[in-house]
């Protein structure tokens, strides 16, 4: 794991980290690729289809009239202009093109459209936190450690990049976007703490990362979508949520004559800053539920026209006539009702909590009894020890000291238990000083050894970094190598060594363990 800035001999390893085989390594013209090297990528890539992902150069790129930019299909390209542009798709979108003669203009990036999802991306657009809260953030309260951070001129933007992508199909009616966009949504709401943007679009154009942005990396910290969904269940029962909106056979009820519509529709004073739903996005919502109630574009057009008139800070028409049409594109099924319970809660300051329902759908959770869900049986197991660790530890070391039986009827688990879960944490860290009666097993957890380690880092001189390592490596040699020992060891060694002295120092920490 590296916490130091992206080299710009690192960029390939990023892309390919990132895209994969999503797009082409080369191009098809002009490659300057040795023909081995080509003919070696084409072997690759057969095995997928390759799409494209799209870039601007400015941000001023992104108009009301449309996006201006290109689309890139390989690899090489992206390397050769990365440093002449300002934002790209990390995604990668199955078909393409441009909406003007003169190829300025670019259109497929909606989100049916997407080939491949290959990274969900956190943006918190302020820097009042720094990278280490950030880091500390994601291991106390989100999935993880991200594998990369790009810093924008207002913020970061956290990519959590998937081991192998995640392909979309428009089976089962966008079944897998829908799963993925929960996961997106469970992401920005654990990492509340550090201000993510929750209203962020889920897949569309982010930062693009280049050596000058980047300020942390760590390509081998990727993420299985297997895992994320199991994490994501667990947010939504948190959150007494299910996974799926379920159709039900409740009668349709229109919802313009509900108190929460007529409340909405009578509101004036909505503008709305960053990260914030808005004055846009309150159009755009009443669009959709237009759309959704059967209405012609006409009509919604005119309810639109009349209730932008009555705002305080009205949209011009051009724009308005614009989210119009993207509402009535047919991209989008209805509504989102997380998004109109966030507009009224923001924007409507009358006392009243509206209870927000369109009527044709309802929420269903069906959660079995915890003996019952024998996959995650393991997992939650690992979260009580976790809870229990991080409860007990003092702030002067890393680990709390109990024997396995004392730690086993605290939590009031089975030992048989315990050591089944230490053979497949990848996040408890354990080890045992002294022999016989005198021995001592002390219990912690990669974050917590990893925060540790991180305030003995930033609370002293650089004329002390050789007695810290040496306290470290006190602590590491103890240590036994169980399935959590080798992720401490990979942030230690490049956490206290630049990577220029890190073949001289990896044995230096490792000791004899």
């Amino acid at each position: 794991m590296a916490i130091f800035a992206l080299t710009k001999q690192e960029m390939p390893q990023l892309f390919d980290t990132l895209l994969y085989t999503g797009i082409h390594t080369y191009k098809k013209k002009h490659s300057k690729a040795s023909l081995p090297a080509r003919v070696e990528a084409e072997k690759k890539e057969k095995a997928t289809r390759q799409g494209a992902i799209f870039v601007v150069r400015q941000k001023a790129d992104f108009t009301a009239n449309g996006v201006k930019g290109y689309i890139v299909t390989s690899k090489e390209t992206l390397l050769e202009d990365a440093y002449t542009l300002t934002h790209f798709t990390p995604n990668v979108y199955r078909t393409f093109g441009y909406t003007d003669d003169s190829r300025r203009f670019i259109h497929g990036f909606e989100e049916r459209n997407l080939q491949q999802i290959n990274t969900f991306v956190v943006d918190i657009d302020t820097k009042k936190y720094s990278v280490n809260e950030l880091l500390m953030a994601c291991m106390d309260e989100s999935i993880g450690l991200p594998t990369f951070i790009v810093a924008s001129d207002r913020g970061y933007q956290l990519y959590f990049v998937l081991e192998s992508p995640l392909f979309i199909s428009n089976k089962e009616n966008f079944r897998g976007l829908k799963v993925a966009k929960r996961i997106s949504d469970n992401l920005k709401r654990s990492l509340q703490s550090v201000e993510a943007d929750l209203f962020c679009n889920d897949f569309g154009f982010f930062r693009l990362p280049t050596e000058k942005n980047v300020v942390y990396k760590d390509f081998d910290n990727q993420y299985s979508i297997a895992a994320l969904i199991q994490w994501s269940m667990r947010q939504d029962d948190d959150m007494q949520r299910p996974l799926f909106v379920l159709p039900t056979k409740k009668h349709k009820q229109s919802v313009v004559h509900t108190e929460w519509f007529d409340a909405l529709v009578h509101t004036v004073n909505i503008k709305g800053n960053k990260g914030m739903l808005g004055r846009n996005n309150t159009l755009f919502t009443l669009a959709l539920i237009c759309y959704a109630e059967g209405w012609d574009l006409e009509r919604t057009e005119n309810f639109l026209d009349e209730f932008n008139s009555r705002l305080q800070d009205p949209l011009n028409g051009q724009d308005l006539y614009a989210i119009l049409q993207s509402a009535y594109s047919g991209k989008y099924s209805g509504p989102s009702k997380e998004y109109v319970e966030a507009i009224l809660a923001l924007h409507v300051k009358n006392g009243t909590e509206y209870t927000v329902s369109f009527g044709s759908r309802a929420w269903y959770k069906f959660k079995k009894e915890r003996e019952d869900r024998t996959r995650s049986h393991y997992d939650e197991w690992e979260e009580d020890i976790i809870k229990y660790i991080t409860a007990e530890k003092a702030s002067s070391e890393p680990f709390i000291w109990r024997t396995q039986k004392e730690l086993c009827e605290a939590i009031g688990m089975a030992q048989s238990t315990l050591n089944e879960v230490l053979k497949r944490s990848t996040q408890l860290v354990k080890t045992v000083t002294g022999k016989g009666r005198g021995a001592k097993t002390g219990w912690t957890t990669v974050k917590l050894f990893i925060q540790y380690a991180m305030e003995l880092v930033n609370s002293a001189k650089a004329t002390y970094r050789q007695q810290l390592i040496q306290v470290v490596k006190e602590w590491t040699e103890e240590l036994e190598v169980i399935a959590g020992y080798e992720p401490l060891m990979n942030y230690l060694e490049t956490l206290y060594f630049k990577e220029s002295q890190s073949t001289t120092h990896v044995h230096r920490i490792r000791g004899s363990s």
